[in-house]
């Protein structure tokens, strides 16, 4: 894929993701971690809309 820049920009461009503050090291992602905080989240909101309709009823 080209650049719509012109080579000068891209320069600059390329200058500014280069810097050190850009390269920051990264953990890798963790699909199954992600996967057990939404279920622990929806069990637990569950759980607390149960105690919510006792208090109410």
């Amino acid at each position: 894929m080209s650049s719509r820049l012109n080579p000068d920009d891209q320069k600059r461009v390329e200058q500014y993701l280069s810097a050190p503050q850009h390269q920051v090291e990264r953990q890798p992602f963790k699909v199954w971690r992600l996967l057990l905080i939404i279920v622990i989240v929806t069990i637990g909101l569950g759980v607390l809309s149960r105690l919510l309709s006792r208090l109410v009823l």
